[in-house]
This record gives C-alpha cells, sequence and structure tokens, in this order.
C-alpha cells in the first residue's frame, strides 16, 4: 500500500486527490501559477477543504483564472460574483484578486513570465523541506511576501505564501515517509 502524508489519514476523497495530484509539484505555467495564488488569496481565514469543495465554482465564476480577463473586470462583475451562491463571496478577496491579476500582468511584463519571477527566488531549486511538522511560514515567505506587497499585491502574507510555495512546488513539505516527496525529490 502506497504511503501518503500522514495528515490525509481519515482525510475526504477531493483532499486526497489534491494531495497525489497536485499539491507539492513543480508548476511552470503562469496560467497554473495564477490560479494557485488565487486560491490562497480566498482559503485566508477558511479551510482548504471548503476552497477545494468550491474550485470548479471559482474556475468558472473567474473565467478559468484568466488573469488578463480577470485584470478587466467590472463593477457589473464584482457585483455579479458577490452573488454566485457557489464560489466564496468575499468582496475584499475578490477585489484582491483583480487586482493581484494586473500586479501578475506587470511582473510577467517585468520577468517575460510570472514563472521566471517567483522561481527566481530559489534559483529554480525546489527546497526539500526536513522540517516535521512544516512551519506556517518561514525565511523564503516573509521575502516572497514582502516583494509581492511592495509591487501592491493583496492578500500575500507569508502564512499564505508559504502555502503556496508548498502547493506550487518550490517547497517540498510531503513528510519524508510520503511516496510524493522521493518522486519530487527525484525530479
Amino acid at each position: 500500500m502506497m504511503q501518503r502524508c500522514s495528515w490525509l489519514k481519515n482525510a475526504p476523497e477531493i483532499y486526497i486527490k489534491y494531495h497525489d495530484e497536485e499539491w507539492g509539484i513543480p508548476v511552470h505555467d503562469d496560467n497554473k501559477l495564477f490560479e494557485f495564488l488565487t486560491l490562497e488569496c480566498f482559503q485566508a481565514g477558511l479551510s482548504w477543504l471548503t476552497v477545494l469543495k468550491k474550485r470548479k465554482h471559482l474556475y468558472k465564476a473567474f473565467d478559468k483564472f484568466n488573469y488578463n480577463k480577470i485584470a478587466n473586470y467590472s463593477d457589473e462583475k464584482i457585483l455579479s460574483l458577490l452573488q454566485n451562491n457557489n464560489i466564496i463571496r468575499s468582496k475584499s478577496k475578490i477585489k484582491a484578486t483583480i487586482n493581484n491579476a494586473k500586479i501578475f500582468q506587470s511582473i510577467r511584463a517585468e520577468f517575460d513570465s510570472f514563472n521566471n519571477y517567483i522561481w527566481q527566488f530559489t534559483n529554480n531549486k525546489i527546497i526539500q523541506n526536513n522540517i516535521e511538522p512544516p512551519p506556517s511560514q518561514n525565511k523564503l515567505s516573509n521575502i516572497v511576501s514582502k516583494d509581492l506587497k511592495k509591487r501592491g499585491m493583496k492578500y500575500v502574507g507569508p502564512t499564505i505564501i508559504y502555502s503556496y510555495l508548498q502547493a506550487i512546488g518550490i517547497i517540498n513539505d510531503h513528510e519524508k515517509s510520503c511516496i510524493y516527496y522521493q518522486k519530487i525529490n527525484n525530479e
């Protein structure tokens, strides 16, 4: 039987699927990097399970997380999102997502891609974390958070960014006993 991270014991299938198919696998596609950043923004103050359950609705409501479209959302679009019972209806998070899409575009223009920007913090290397349980933030998440805030992004505190870096595979926080720790370690 395949060994997974111990925090998945008795976890719902949606959580296990996310762990096995996405969490910690290095992401280099700008569309996916923006999607994960947006999901982390919406997760603030909520459980990740809540976000996973709402994810397909967020994906649809936010035009497949197309940052170019989101950057141009109108007040009417904001109102329609606030009336959508299928998503997390937080006005501040919706406005932050629109703001972050604009900043995302400017970072892409400066670095040729958001991928180049985010991975440059580790010289394109995966950090193999050996801390159990993992921290809620670290020096790297503080540096990235500070830089994103300086550029004008919202909902990008060090804890959210640490979770983001885990999700996109910059930090490998799978437990050493988990089969995915070694798979990612060998990439």
